[in-house]
């Protein structure tokens, strides 16, 4: 007997998923706008700083567009061959951002120590001018995603990139006016090193938490030891096996689970009342509440087949 409860409505998704893609829409046309406006200035100022900038820039462009994608793609129907549709989608879009962010950090991390001991002449004033002006989209753009940074991983990831490339601007500026008031040439690479400094716990963090979700890991704030022991603690219950745990996307935990109860719940009829415990239990007893599962209730002569067969 099986149990399956979908939390929330399509419609509700859809509305959702519009005003995300408006918001990633906007913020992608500003981005890309940064990184022309950035790429000419590092040509002109010869700096690594905005360099970096520039390329972290267009790496947020490409991950803004990735994640733009997936935001239509998402919350796409369900057929019978794809029965998540395509909500997984978000996970696959972090872990691209994800890798491309780590790869521009090791890069100006790289260059910058390298430009250190033998630093070019950068043209400060320019150098400030187009630093203002990347931070000044990147300031737009996050006020754009704000709105929607907490509705899934996609969005987090996409507002967490545009801030640290504000951080990154800002780098920028200061290394400007550090040259223009001192003309240390060295604080250009400093600054193109703190920019890698920002990006590379940030993207390790975020390829973390969509490995987790793509190994399937146990959902954080769910501890399966605690689940089987409630579930246990309900009437006629007296094991459970094939526990597992995974979440398909962000805020869409599943569970599942083959459930010994009394040879008489099949005859009695108090099989689908303890079926609803089980779901209760799930769904309100844990600080993460699992809406969505799926329970095996079987007698004891079936889990003994079970084992003699995968033994």
């Amino acid at each position: 007997m099986h149990s399956h409860d979908h939390g929330g409505s399509s419609a509700a998704r859809a509305d959702g998923g519009g005003s995300h893609r408006r918001r990633l829409a906007i913020a992608c046309a500003i981005t890309v706008g940064i990184v022309l406006a950035q790429a000419t200035g590092a040509w002109l100022t010869g700096s690594l700083a905005l360099l970096t900038d520039a390329v972290h820039s267009l790496t947020d462009s490409i991950g803004l567009v990735v994640a733009l994608i997936a935001a239509s793609l998402m919350f796409r129907a369900a057929t019978a061959q794809r029965t998540w549709g395509f909500r997984r989608m978000e996970i696959l879009a972090g872990l691209i951002q994800a890798a491309l962010l780590l790869s521009i950090g090791i890069y100006a991390a790289v260059e910058g120590i390298a430009r250190l001991s033998s630093p070019p002449t950068v043209m400060h004033q320019e150098l400030l001018l187009f630093g203002a002006v990347g931070l000044l989209g990147n300031i737009v753009s996050l006020l754009v995603l704000s709105g929607g940074r907490s509705a899934n991983l996609n969005m987090r990831a996409a507002f967490l990139e545009v801030a640290a490339d504000a951080l990154g601007s800002l780098g920028v500026m200061v290394a400007a006016v550090v040259i223009w008031t001192t003309g240390w040439q060295q604080a250009d690479a400093v600054a193109a090193l703190a920019i890698a400094a920002l990006i590379v716990p940030r993207a390790a963090l975020l390829l973390r938490e969509s490995a987790r979700v793509l190994l399937e890991f146990t959902p954080r704030g769910l501890d399966l030891e605690q689940v089987r022991a409630h579930m246990l603690a309900q009437d006629h219950v007296h094991e459970v096996h094939d526990l597992h745990a995974s979440m398909v996307a962000t805020g869409l935990p599943v569970i599942s689970a083959h459930v010994v109860v009394d040879d008489e719940c099949f005859k009695d009829g108090c099989a689908p009342e303890t079926l609803s415990r089980l779901k209760s239990c799930v769904a309100e007893h844990f600080d993460l509440s699992v809406e969505h599962s799926t329970f095996q209730l079987e007698t004891r002569g079936i889990a003994a087949s079970e084992t003699h067969t995968h033994a």
